[in-house]
C-alpha cells in the first residue's frame, strides 16, 4: 500500500473509532489535505483520484454523522477500485455493523453531541476520567505491514540548498538568536539540517480520554473547561491547573511555574497536549505537556516528535519551529553526493528523504531507514578517505631493504630471549614491507608488555644495515630516555650494528649545545640513530638519509606532527606502534589506511595481575598491602583521577590525598607527587627518582598511563576508577608485573552502589586488552582509542564505530567505486569529490 493510502486508512479508522466527529485530525479532516495532495503526487496516485478526495473531505465538516460515514465509505470504495488493494479499513467494518442496527437520528450540527455520562464534562467536572457508557471500540490493533520501498522524491522547482547561508535569513533569527544557536554548532542552514534530534517522543497514538491509561506517552485533544492558578509553599511555586474534556472524559493537565500560560489556554478553546499521563491522588494527569491550539499548524502533536539539543535561552518549540522551516523546504533541494548506483546496491533513501525523516518522520520505520542512510554516508566517506589514503601512499616508492634469513638469524641469537610467535610474525610483516620497494605503513598493535620494542628495534637493525637512518619518537622525554636505552642495549655496543656514539638522545632538556652536535650529526650522517620528542620536528633538525621513522603510541601525535617527521625523508617508511588494543570496527575504518598487525602474546614467564575490586571502607586492607610489600622491596602506584579537589565533582585528587598519605598513613615511607600540570622536567625528575627507589609509593594522575617501565613497581591502586575507561584502566595495571612476581592492581570505586561496579567487574575477570577494548567501545564510544586521528574528518554524528556490518558494507560499496573510478574523475562522482574535499581537511595529506 502507498504510503499516502496507507496515511488515509489510519484516519478513516480512527474517524470510525471516534463515531465520526471529525477529530481524527486536529482542526478537522480537512486540515491534512494540503499536506496528503504532496504526499500523493509523490505516490503518482490518478490526479482525478487525488480531486476527489480533495471534494469529498473538504465539505466533511458541513456532513451529518450519518453522511460523514457514507462519505467515508464511499471514497475508500473508490480507492480500493482503483488503486486495486484488497483491504478492508475499519470505516467499512464499522458501517458493515451500523447497517445490522437501527439507523440513528441524523443531527442538525457537525459536531456530534456529547452522550450520557456518569457526570457531565460542562462547567467544573470530576477530576478523575470517567468513562462513556457507550464508547465505540477501540481501533483493533492490524498486522504491522513490511517496511515500504520510498521511492525518492522528485527534485523541487527553485534553487538548489543554500547551505552557507547564515541562519539569520530565516525570519524569527535575529543576531541575538543567531548568537544562542551559535553556541550550539548551529551557524549556516546546513547546520541546522545535520543538527539531528538526540531523541524522539512518539505522540502520534491519539486516544480518547476515557481510554488513558497511566504511563501513556500520546497526544489528547479536548476543550478547556477552565484554566486557574494557585500558589504552593508560601507563594514559592505557582501551579496551574488546566482542565480538558471531550465526548468521553475529562482530565487535568498542570503546569508549574508557567503563569503566563493562561493568557493562551482560556475556557472554551480546543487544544492539543502531548506528554506522558501520570497519576496523582489516584487521579490521571499530564504534567508540563507540550501543547498547541489545534487550529495552529499540527507541528508539536499528533507525530512523532523531534527533541534537539538545546542551549540557554532556545527552547524546544522554537528551534522546532525554526527546524520546520529549513527542513520541509531546503532539505527536498540538498543535491545528493553519493552516486545513484550505490544508492541503488546498498538499497539506500535519498538523501533529501532521508533528511526530512531523520528530523521529522512519518513512522519509526522511515526513522530508522533514514538515520540508516545518514549513518552510511558518514562511514562511506570516511572509507572513501583511507582507501585513497591507503592507495596514494602505495603508489610512492621507497628505499628497498633486503635481508637475508642467515642475518635474522644472526641477529635473534644475540638476544638473551626467545621471540614469541606473535613477535617473529611481526618481524616478518616488517622486512616484507621493508623489502617491497613502497613506503611501508604499518600498526604494529600489542597489548602492554608484549614485546614491541624489541620488534621495532630488528625492524630499525635492518635500515641501519642497509645504510639509512632511523628516527624513534616517543610522546614523553621519560618513554624516550627508555627506548634510548633499550636501542642503544639492542644495536650497540659489543657485536652490535652501530657504535655507541652513533646513537643519540635529543628531548627538550638536551642542552643547546649538545642539540646543536645531534643536528650536524644527523645531517652529515655520522649519528645514524635518533631517539627523541617532538624536539625532532624543529626545524633545524635535517637528516642525511632517513629511511625509517618509528613511532611510538602514535595516537598521541597529531596528524601534522606525523607528517613533519615524514616530511624529514625521501618517502621513508614509517612504522607506529600502541599498546592500545584497537577494536576490529576501528581497524577497519579510523586505522583503514594502515596495515595492521597485532601481538596477541604476552613472553614466556610473565604472571598477570591479579585484579580486585575494594570498596572506600576497605582502604586500610589496602595500605597494609602496600605497606607489606615495600617491605619486601618493592614499589607502589596510587592513582587519582583529578589533580586537585573540585566544587563540581566529589572524587578524590591528587595533590590532597598525597599531603594525607605522607602525614597519616604512610608516615615511615616516602610518598613522591606526580601530575600533569607539572613542568616537563619536573616530571621527569620525579619519575626518574621513582624508578630509582627514591620512592616507595608515587601519587599520581593519569601522566603515568603511556610506557613507563619501572620494573620493581608490583602495587597499582586506582582511586575513582569507575570514572575510567577499560582500556585506560588496563593501560594503567600494565605500568605493574613488568620485573617478575606476583603483582596487584585495586580498583576502588567511589561508592558501592555505583552502576558502574559492573563494568569494572570485567577488568578482575580477563587481563585480555583486546576484550576490555570491544567492552569499552560499546560502553563508552571511541574517543578513547581516537586520538588525534579525527583530524582528518568530521566528526560521527549518526553512524556508531561499534556497528560492524555498516562499516563492512559501506567499506565495500567504497572499494567498489574507487576500482571503477580510482580518483572521482567522472562527472557523476564530482559532488562526491567535492564533498570529499570538503570533510577531509587534510586533502592527500598524511592521516596515519
Amino acid at each position: 500500500m502507498k504510503p499516502s493510502i496507507e496515511k488515509l486508512q489510519k484516519y478513516f479508522n480512527l474517524e470510525a473509532d471516534r463515531g465520526y466527529d471529525n477529530k481524527a485530525v486536529m482542526g478537522g479532516l480537512e486540515k491534512m489535505l494540503d499536506s496528503w495532495e504532496a504526499e500523493a503526487r509523490n505516490d503518482q496516485l490518478p490526479e482525478e483520484l487525488i480531486q476527489a478526495v480533495r471534494m469529498r473531505l473538504g465539505d466533511y465538516e458541513t456532513l451529518s454523522e450519518n453522511s460523514r460515514r457514507d462519505a467515508l465509505k464511499g471514497l475508500w470504495n473508490r480507492i480500493r477500485r482503483e488503486e486495486g488493494k484488497d483491504i478492508t479499513p475499519e470505516v467499512e467494518k464499522q458501517a458493515a455493523r451500523e447497517e445490522r442496527q437501527p439507523p440513528k437520528e441524523a443531527k442538525p450540527t457537525p459536531p456530534p453531541a456529547p452522550k450520557p455520562a456518569a457526570e457531565p464534562t460542562s462547567a467544573e467536572p470530576d477530576y478523575e476520567t470517567y468513562e462513556e457508557e457507550d464508547a465505540p471500540p477501540s481501533q483493533p490493533k492490524t498486522k504491522a505491514a513490511p517496511p515500504k520501498k520510498r521511492q525518492p522524491r522528485p527534485a523541487p522547482d527553485g534553487p538548489p540548498a543554500a547551505l552557507e547561508a547564515p541562519v539569520t535569513v530565516l525570519d524569527g533569527v535575529g543576531p541575538r538568536n543567531a548568537e544562542r544557536l551559535a553556541r550550539l554548532g548551529i551557524n549556516t542552514l546546513g547546520d541546522m539540517l545535520y543538527h539531528f534530534p538526540r531523541r524522539y517522543d512518539d505522540y502520534s497514538q491519539l486516544k480518547t480520554i476515557n481510554r488513558l491509561e497511566y504511563g501513556d506517552e500520546l497526544t489528547v485533544i479536548g476543550t478547556v473547561q477552565s484554566a486557574t492558578v494557585r500558589k504552593l509553599y508560601g507563594g514559592k511555586t505557582q501551579l496551574v491547573e488546566i482542565i480538558i474534556s471531550d465526548a468521553t472524559a475529562a482530565l487535568r493537565i498542570t503546569f508549574f511555574n508557567q503563569p503566563w500560560i493562561t493568557k493562551s489556554i482560556r475556557k472554551g478553546l480546543q487544544i492539543a497536549v502531548a506528554g506522558k499521563v501520570d497519576q496523582y491522588l489516584g487521579r490521571l494527569v499530564m504534567t508540563n505537556p507540550e501543547w498547541e491550539l489545534v487550529d495552529e499548524k499540527n507541528l508539536l502533536t499528533n507525530r512523532i516528535l523531534p527533541v534537539y539539543p538545546l542551549t540557554a535561552n532556545i527552547s524546544q518549540r522554537w528551534l522546532r519551529t525554526q527546524m520546520d522551516k529549513v527542513v520541509n523546504y531546503w532539505a527536498l533541494r540538498v543535491q545528493d553526493p553519493v552516486p545513484l548506483s550505490v544508492q541503488r546496491q546498498a538499497d539506500l533513501l535519498d538523501l533529501p528523504d532521508a533528511l526530512v525523516q531523520a528530523h521529522f518522520p512519518d513512522s519509526w520505520e522511515d526513522l530508522k531507514a533514514a538515520q540508516h542512510r545518514l549513518a552510511f554516508d558518514e562511514i562511506f566517506y570516511l572509507q572513501i578517505g583511507v582507501v585513497q589514503q591507503k592507495r596514494h601512499w602505495a603508489e610512492r616508492t621507497a628505499t628497498a631493504f633486503s635481508v637475508e634469513q642467515a642475518w635474522v638469524d644472526a641477529q635473534l641469537e644475540k638476544l638473551p630471549y626467545r621471540l614469541t610467535n606473535a613477535q617473529q610474525q611481526a618481524i616478518v610483516d616488517i622486512y616484507q614491507d621493508l623489502s617491497s620497494g613502497r613506503p611501508m605503513n604499518r600498526l604494529i598493535q600489542g597489548d602492554v608488555g608484549s614485546g614491541k620494542t624489541v620488534v621495532a628495534a630488528l625492524g630499525a637493525a635492518a635500515v641501519l644495515q642497509g645504510g639509512g637512518q632511523v628516527a624513534i619518537m616517543a610522546p614523553t622525554s621519560i618513554l624516550a630516555e627508555q627506548h634510548y636505552k633499550s636501542f642503544t642495549e639492542l644495536l650497540a655496543g659489543e657485536e652490535g650494528l652501530l657504535e655507541p656514539w652513533q646513537v643519540r638522545l635529543m628531548i627538550g632538556a638536551t642542552p643547546n649545545a649538545e642539540k646543536d652536535e645531534i643536528r650536524g650529526g644527523l645531517e652529515n650522517g655520522a649519528i645514524r640513530l635518533v631517539v627523541g620528542t617532538h624536539a625532532l620536528l624543529e626545524d633545524p633538525v635535517a637528516f642525511q638519509n632517513l629511511q625509517l621513522a618509528v613511532i611510538d603510541e602514535q595516537h598521541r601525535f597529531g596528524v601534522q606532527q606525523r607528517s613533519v617527521l615524514r616530511a624529514k625523508g625521501e618517502n621513508p617508511h614509517l612504522l607506529v606502534m600502541t599498546a592500545t588494543p584497537i577494536p576490529r570496527s576501528l581497524a577497519l575504518t579510523v586505522y583503514g589506511d594502515l596495515d595492521l598487525t597485532v601481538m596477541d602474546e604476552m613472553p614466556p614467564g610473565r604472571q598477570p595481575v591479579d585484579t580486585y575490586i575494594l570498596y572506600p571502607r576497605e582502604r586500610e586492607r589496602i595500605y597494609n598491602l602496600i605497606r607489606r610489600e615495600v617491605n619486601e622491596g618493592r614499589q607502589a602506584f596510587i592513582i587519582y583521577p583529578l589533580v586537585e579537589e573540585s566544587d563540581k565533582l566529589d572524587t578524590k585528587a591528587a595533590v590532597e590525598e598525597y599531603k594525607v598519605l605522607q602525614e597519616e598513613v604512610f608516615t615511615k615511607l616516602k610518598v613522591g607527587l606526580l601530575h600533569g600540570r607539572m613542568k616537563p622536567d619536573e616530571k621527569d625528575q620525579i619519575m626518574t627518582r621513582f624508578r630509582d627507589r627514591e620512592y616507595d609509593v608515587l601519587v599520581s594522575t593519569t601522566v603515568i598511563e603511556v610506557g613507563v617501565d619501572v620494573p620493581n613497581a608490583n602495587v597499582m591502586v586506582i582511586e575513582g576508577a569507575n570514572r575510567f575507561g577499560l582500556a585506560q584502566l588496563h593501560q594503567l595495571r600494565g605500568r605493574v608485573g613488568r620485573g617478575g612476581g606476583q603483582s596487584y592492581c585495586v580498583l576502588i570505586p567511589e561508592s558501592e552502589t555505583d552502576t558502574e561496579n559492573e563494568r569494572l567487574k570485567v577488568m578482575a575477570e580477563t587481563t585480555d586488552g583486546f576484550v576490555l577494548a570491544e567492552k569499552d567501545l560499546e560502553q563508552r564510544g571511541p574517543g578513547q582509542f581516537l586520538g588525534t586521528r579525527q583530524a582528518g574528518f568530521s566528526e560521527l554524528q549518526m553512524a556508531s564505530l561499534t556497528d560492524v556490518r555498516l562499516i563492512e558494507k559501506a567499506r565495500k560499496h567504497a572499494q567498489t567505486l574507487l576500482e571503477q573510478d580510482p580518483d572521482l574523475q567522472q562527472p557523476e562522482h564530482t559532488l562526491l569529490a567535492a564533498t570529499l574535499a570538503q570533510r577531509w581537511s587534510q586533502g592527500e595529506g598524511d592521516i596515519s
